[in-house]
């Protein structure tokens, strides 16, 4: 068994029940697990490692609850900079229609890798196109080399354009086939366990893309395996209409009538839900993933966090794709969310610390997990640490470090520990040699641009 010490950190904010602040404070590990949590008078002075901490904020590492690890390689795309979804959509996805294993691959490595140096400790992400000889397993495969805690969801498009759905009938896959390879990286992958590194959720893609039938079918596979079930749900006006021209429901109507509510289920989005919808996903703990930069990047809405708050819907933060946000910087998101709520609802509608709190112990729950999220015995060694004495923190980290994180600059973390083990040090990512994978990554960006389009 292996231990590790945290020390002297300027401040330990936990982000446990009793909103807790630790001055001077340390974390001791033992193995993967959270051993104790306090001052640094108060906890062992001894360890197999010792990592000094003074300068820096300490907290649990953030959790992303959405995200296309892909859509690293089309950021920017001309044609698509300023589209609303349906037209951004049908401008990438024959572009997307060239994506080969390797792409995929390594826009994961890029991507997790912003993740994890913005602060995140766990991820999850939903790939729903499966070209050429594209595979779940691409993805997989970059999170355990670059160590991140990873929720894969298999993702789906079943309904093509002479089905009425809206992506191109190349890029979608048989029902079949789907449910098929859904049940294989389930067998393969799922780790139900407490501190399980690797779990699979099942993601038929959005109203528009798949049919009633996979849906319903997709809960069923899902609820026989115990995983948990996601979706895009009222993104846009659009989706809605879709929704009512073809279905005669609005988005949390159709999801309801298919199997689609419950503590197992998380969307993406909800943007666009009314005050009885809200009530109804907060009775049946149905999560949201809140993902503000690509709904403004997109013109798609505000999604109304604070009521999801208020009402006792579970609310995580996801970056989303990015080719619809452009960054994977979590971090960055979790101020995003604060800033844009405060448009809706005045300068008090969304605190700094609520912010973090939906990055940590909402995208928890919103993941079905009750060991990661928060600082405390017993719980995940995942944990980060911000450096304070930074030009972008100057001025605001003396006053409350914790505000400061949220209301500053965006950071990047000078530590990273995940599964008790560090990543990131001094501000370096040390699991990928990460300037060859970003050359890689562009050499594969400018290989998927030029090939024609069929």
């Amino acid at each position: 068994m292996t231990t590790l010490l945290l020390t002297h950190a300027d401040l330990i904010v936990p982000m446990d029940d009793q909103h807790s602040r630790i001055p001077d404070g340390a974390v001791f590990i033992r193995d993967r697990v959270i051993e104790r949590v306090g001052p640094t008078a108060d906890l062992p002075n001894a360890a197999d490692r010792v990592i000094d901490a003074r300068g820096c904020l300490v907290m649990p590492g953030l959790i992303n609850t959405h995200h296309h690890l892909y859509q690293t390689l089309t950021r920017a795309v001309p044609g698509a900079q300023n589209a609303e979804l349906f037209t951004w959509l049908r401008t990438l996805y024959p572009i997307w229609a060239n994506l080969t294993s390797e792409a995929v691959y390594v826009s994961a490595l890029t991507g997790l890798a912003e993740l994890i140096l913005s602060g995140c400790t766990t991820a999850s992400d939903h790939l729903y196109i499966f070209p050429n000889d594209v595979t779940l397993d691409d993805e997989i495969r970059a999170a355990r080399e670059i160590g991140i805690r990873f929720h894969a969801t298999r993702g789906s498009m079943s309904r093509g354009e002479s089905q009425g759905g809206l992506p191109p009938d190349r890029v979608v896959e048989s029902e079949e086939g789907i449910l098929l390879d859904t049940r294989r990286v389930i067998e393969a992958y799922h780790d139900p366990g407490r501190y399980a590194m690797l779990r699979i959720a099942v993601a038929p893609c959005s109203p528009f893309s798949v049919t009633e039938d996979l849906m319903r079918e997709s809960a069923r596979l899902a609820r026989a395996y115990g995983v948990r079930l996601h979706t895009h749900l009222a993104e846009t006006k659009d989706e809605e209409l879709y929704c009512l021209q073809t279905v005669g429901k609005r988005p949390v109507a159709y999801a309801e009538a298919l199997g689609w509510l419950g503590n197992d289920v998380w969307y993406a989005h909800g943007v666009h839900v009314a005050q009885d919808e809200v009530t109804q996903l907060a009775q049946t703990r149905t999560g949201v993933a809140h993902c503000p930069s690509s709904n403004m990047r997109l013109a798609s809405g505000i999604a109304p966090v604070r009521a999801f708050l208020d009402a006792g819907v579970p609310v995580g933060i996801g970056v989303d794709g990015s080719a619809s946000n452009d960054s994977s910087h979590l971090l960055s998101e979790a101020r995003m969310a604060m800033l844009l709520q405060r448009v809706l609802g005045g300068p008090a509608a969304l605190s700094a610390e609520e912010a973090l709190w939906a990055a940590t112990r909402g995208g928890a729950e919103v993941l079905g997990r009750d060991d990661i999220g928060v600082l405390a015995p017993g719980k995940a060694a995942d944990l980060i640490a911000l450096r304070l004495d930074t030009l972008g923190l100057a001025g605001g980290a003396i006053h409350d470090p914790l505000a400061a994180a949220i209301f500053c600059a965006p950071q990047t973390v000078d530590l990273s520990i995940v599964n008790g083990r560090v990543i990131v040090e001094r501000g370096q990512l040390l699991t990928i040699d990460l300037p060859a994978v970003i050359e890689q990554h562009n050499r594969c960006s400018l290989s998927l641009l030029s090939r024609p389009f069929q």
